[in-house]
């Protein structure tokens, strides 16, 4: 079951990476631990940069000097530099010391983490398999006689992870939140979003050709005999793209939301058989919500007018690309050098334990994060969390009453929402039962599929149920937070707390630039673009006056246009009505912490400045140091395509032009680079 569309707001999309910082700097501590980490890094400064005018590169340009991207990596900072630290030091301890055992009971949790990590690393008997584990699904791809069967064969794939042109997902449903129901959406472009196959620039050219070259290798090295199996992939997948809706369509809840009887399926696709379709995912339902109707009607006439032969060859291409990383080595590289070197900009991949781990991670990662948390997580910062939640909880309630465009009744509204935010730190209070996925230790891709059966059928069960909210949308060891607007509630793993973003040995001010924004931030999620239409039970449902939204969505729509004026590379902007909610977020973030430190010294003796830089100053270094990075330019061109998130760079230096508090801080003039004018700031929260 893919998940076409996610609801959950995290503090970035894919895993990135930023460094933690080592030497010569002020460590707040008193002891003489060497271990420690430092609040701050003076030496990641470049001074010969103006604060005023380029903060990111005054701030961290030495670091970017000298932490180029690795080779393995398309980016480079904080987030995966700790990722790093979680996965391969932390979590291939854990995974050591179980393999270390002997004797482990079938089913247990620490027998199928030992036996998934060697059914990876066993490369002799990937090798000797080949495709072998891939043949059943082959076959049944080659028996496809009419579209119908087509149907139901894109259906039993779809158990397992293989995309189609649309997919199905479980979760809360928008308009009655204590609900699961099920939702429809576009699923099937290989390239991930329909801009790659309209833009007509240099660059996403050769990304199609490269793509094209890349699915005939694929089909070459299966031996599958099709003759030009590239330009069929492409071609369809560019007919389905230009019917799609665009990732900025796909940020509207409302329009995206379209309740309706099974039956309508039939209505709008009727050559499609949605009942062989279903039937193999064993989804059985009476409604569902449909993303795009238009779509559906549209799809459907487009897979009437396609041969079937494209139809099986697009099938057969969805099968390989989702299996790739399974398969013998020469696929496995193929795979890495397209969605890798070309997509990314890597240019070698991890070795094969590191890849091991974090393949073990992926597919069992909850069963891994009980561990860590139990060896790497103290219930003490559990505490200290929650203390943090709540100063910023208090702060945004009176940033709500200060409101000059927002009427009493809609604040009386927000706060109400804003009192109903839950919260979960950590870990899990409770964990699942994984028993029933089975493991060998020489069948990855067995082991791959039963892993995703499981996902599956959990997801269907849940189907016309009410929703558990005590579920975990991440692993404890993730390093990453999230919003979801259907609990209304903001989500903290414990791998997110650890230095730089939370550091018991740093001052207040560089962590209330770090976590403390980070925390904001979420918390502000449940008022940005999306979030603010749902209500303080997560349904999705207007609390707003008319003239109130109209001053929202004004704010909302300066702040677009300025992110969108934001070119990276040539030809490449921000798309600011894609980034819109992660902006807000970061601005709002900023703001709640910096207000929350502020507040945190009333009645108290000014902290003296530290290293020369004033404590307002050292907030403003906690968010610079967490939002370090390098990264290459094909990841870049990916990023302002597919990702709701600013480039690192830009959440830097985007939210600070529009905030007082940091002209002031660094006594910036009026006509310096990092200020705007009073009447272009944008303060929304």
């Amino acid at each position: 079951m893919s998940k076409t569309n996610a609801v959950k707001l995290p503090l970035l999309a894919a895993m990135v990476t930023f460094a933690a910082c080592n030497s010569g700097s002020s460590t707040q501590s008193t002891g003489a631990d060497t271990t420690k980490v430092p609040a701050f890094n003076l030496a990641d400064i470049d001074s010969s940069v103006k604060a005023c005018d380029d903060f990111d590169n005054f701030v961290n340009g030495n670091w970017k000097k000298n932490n180029p991207v690795p080779s393995t990596e398309s980016r480079w900072g904080a987030f995966n530099i700790l990722d790093k630290e979680n996965k391969e030091v932390r979590l291939k301890g854990i995974i050591a010391e179980i393999s270390a055992k002997t004797d482990l009971k079938k089913g247990t949790e620490e027998q199928q983490i030992a036996d998934y990590y060697a059914s990876y690393l066993d490369t002799a008997t990937i090798e000797k398999r080949g495709i072998s584990p891939l043949q059943p699904y082959l076959d049944k791809i080659e028996g496809i006689k009419t579209l119908a069967d087509w149907s139901a064969v894109n259906g039993e794939l779809g158990k397992i992870g293989v995309s189609t042109f649309t997919g199905f997902y479980v979760e809360a449903d928008a308009k009655n939140s204590k609900m699961n129901v099920l939702y429809q959406g576009q699923d099937g472009l290989s390239l991930g979003e329909k801009s790659y196959y309209e833009r007509q620039d240099s660059a996403t050219k050769n990304v199609r050709a490269e793509f094209e070259a890349h699915v005939n290798k694929m089909f070459s090295l299966a031996g599958f005999k099709e003759a030009t199996p590239g330009k069929t992939i492409l071609d369809f997948e560019t007919k389905l793209a230009k019917i799609q809706l665009s990732n900025v369509d796909l940020r509207d809840p409302v329009a995206t939301y379209n309740r309706a009887a099974f039956g309508e399926l039939k209505a709008l696709a009727p050559d499609f058989d949605w009942d062989g379709f279903t039937g193999k995912q064993d989804i059985k339902t009476d409604t569902l919500v449909i993303q795009n109707k238009a779509y559906l009607t549209n799809a459907g006439k487009l897979l009437k007018a396609t041969p079937l032969d494209v139809l099986k060859t697009y099938t057969k291409w969805q099968l390989l690309t989702r299996f790739a990383g399974y398969l013998p080595k020469d696929f496995d590289a193929e795979n890495f050098h397209f969605f890798g070197t070309v997509l990314t900009g890597k240019k070698a991949q991890k070795t094969r334990p590191e890849r091991a781990i974090r393949s073990t991670d992926a597919t069992l990662g909850m069963p891994l994060g009980k561990l860590f948390a139990a060896k790497y997580f103290p219930e003490s910062s559990k505490k200290k969390v929650s203390e943090m939640i709540e100063n910023v909880r208090k702060v945004y309630g009176e940033r709500i009453d200060k409101l000059t465009w927002m009427s009493d009744s809609t604040k009386a509204m927000a706060h109400k929402k804003l009192a109903s935010f839950t919260y979960k730190i950590g870990y899990p209070d409770k964990w699942k039962d994984y028993s029933t996925i089975v493991v060998e230790k020489d069948k990855l891709v067995e082991n791959a599929i039963s892993a995703m059966n499981y996902q599956h059928k959990e997801a269907v069960a849940k189907i016309g149920k009410p929703v558990d909210k005590s579920e975990w949308g991440m692993t404890p060891q993730t390093v990453n937070a999230y919003y979801n607007p259907l609990n209304n509630e903001v989500v903290f793993p414990a791998g997110i707390l650890q230095p730089p973003f939370y550091n018991a040995n740093a001052d207040d001010a560089i962590n209330y630039g770090g976590i403390i924004a980070v925390i904001g931030h979420e918390f502000t999620h449940g008022f940005d673009d999306q979030g603010s239409q749902f209500d303080a039970d997560g349904n999705l449902k207007n609390w707003w006056t008319a003239s109130d939204r109209t001053n929202f969505d004004k704010l909302a729509k300066s702040y677009i246009d300025y992110f969108s004026s934001i070119q990276v590379l040539p030809g490449f902007n921000i798309n600011g009505g894609l980034t819109i909610g992660e902006n807000i977020a970061d601005l709002g973030g900023l703001t709640l912490a910096y207000h929350a430190l502020e507040k945190s010294f009333e009645g108290k003796e000014q902290p003296k400045p530290i290293d020369g830089y004033t404590w307002q100053q050292r907030f403003f270094l906690g968010w610079a140091q967490v939002w370090h990075g390098n990264i290459t330019d094909a990841a870049l061109r990916n990023q302002v395509q597919t990702d709701p998130h600013s480039p690192a760079r830009w959440r830097i230096n985007g939210p600070l032009p529009h905030l007082v508090e940091f002209q002031q801080a660094w006594a910036c003039t009026d006509s310096s680079k990092m200020v705007l004018p009073a009447a272009k700031r944008v303060v929304i929260w």
